[in-house]
């Protein structure tokens, strides 16, 4: 028995470092090899949404979530365990199986990421997809995109503004429905998605600042569901562009945007145009903080009341816990190749002008 105790720890170790060499393959070949995740992306990652994701997609709980808290309990008990072999002198036994054990489960957690995110950086864009251009654009263009943004929140605010609570449900079904949509004008959008999971304990991500993430682990969209309602509709579809190879986060901030405005649902609507709203009003600031005012002042009352409750929800949260999920955030983005950090969140503007001088070619050209 003790015999193959040891050969079955023993397979621990081998199993491990296989995949840690696997996954440094895979980084390898993604941050070297010009095409490769491009071509990953769409022939391998779709695969595996298609089938993992479709798994994990008919529970009704955040998989993820749940697997956090059994880790977390698997991590106390080995605690435990170690301090009673430690007062009975047999410690180093017991510490060589459990890191042989974490070892291995340290080394799947990293190549799942790989085979389900990591790669995933180094492929194609969607802009380059889109044909939508990362230029430069006049303050003029800037303030035609605010001034058109102040109407449709105003215009969309007068049936939109409605309770997450109320619309649970139909919004976890909507966003999909929205992303399918947006597939229909830009085909590397379009097929399967599974609906996005809401994390049973939001506060998590409350105090890390997050409204949502996509786990490369089980292939799942979360989102927090605490976070004011009109942040929720963008937050969905957000997450769900992640399961189409797209994970820079400033292109999935444009994804969701596109695919709210163009959603029948009026509370997806206007999710995305009051978005859209604080990011390129975000701009306007910098530019020109008057007329930034000035358009500010002409937002709805509805709208402003959102934007304030926003404010202040994310402000309860503000500690050194989320300073450092910050921080994190950055470090993580920048080790994916995105060198601009948290700061690419605004890269969104330019994919909204873009986007927005594409629509008034097309109309012309009719």
């Amino acid at each position: 028995m003790k015999k193959n105790k040891r050969y079955g720890s023993q397979y621990l170790v081998a199993a491990g470092i296989s995949l840690l060499l696997l996954t440094a393959v895979f980084q390898l070949s993604a941050r070297t090899l010009p095409g490769f995740g491009t071509w990953y992306a769409h022939h391998i990652y779709s695969w595996i949404v298609k089938s993992v994701g479709r798994l994990t997609g008919l529970l009704p709980f955040s998989v993820v979530e749940m697997g956090l808290y059994g880790l977390l309990c698997l991590l106390f008990l080995d605690v435990v365990r170690l301090s009673v072999a430690a007062i009975r002198a047999e410690h180093a036994k017991i510490l060589t199986v459990t890191g042989r054990r974490w070892l291995l489960i340290v080394s799947a957690l990293l190549f799942l990421y790989t085979v389900n995110c990591g790669i995933n950086y180094y492929a194609s864009s969607f802009s380059s997809y889109a044909g939508l251009e990362d230029g430069t654009y006049t303050v003029e263009e800037l303030e035609a995109l605010c001034s058109d943004l102040v109407e449709l929140v105003n215009e969309s605010a007068k049936t939109g503004r409605q309770s997450y609570r109320e619309h649970r449900s139909a919004w976890r079904v909507e966003a999909v429905t929205a992303m399918q949509a947006a597939g229909e004008q830009f085909s590397c959008l379009a097929g399967f998605y599974p609906k996005p999971k809401e994390v049973l304990v939001s506060r998590i991500l409350s105090v890390q600042q997050l409204c949502g993430v996509y786990s490369p682990f089980t292939v799942e969209a979360n989102y927090n569901g605490d976070m004011p309602d009109y942040n929720v509709p963008h937050t969905l579809c957000h997450e769900l562009s992640h399961l189409k190879g797209f994970m820079r986060e400033d292109e999935a901030n444009f994804i969701g945007y596109l695919a709210c405005i163009s959603s029948e649902n009026e509370a997806f609507r206007y999710s995305g145009y009051l978005t859209g709203w604080v990011y390129a009003g975000n701009a306007m600031a910098r530019v020109d903080r008057k007329r930034y005012i000035e358009l500010t002042d002409q937002l709805c009352e509805g709208a402003r009341q959102d934007l304030d409750e926003n404010s202040d929800f994310w402000n309860r949260y503000e500690s050194r816990v989320s300073e450092a999920a910050t921080r994190m955030n950055d470090t993580y983005l920048k080790m994916n190749s995105q060198a601009d950090g948290v700061k690419s969140y605004g890269r969104m503007v330019d994919l909204m002008l873009s986007y927005r001088i594409l629509n008034e070619n097309l109309i012309n050209l009719d």
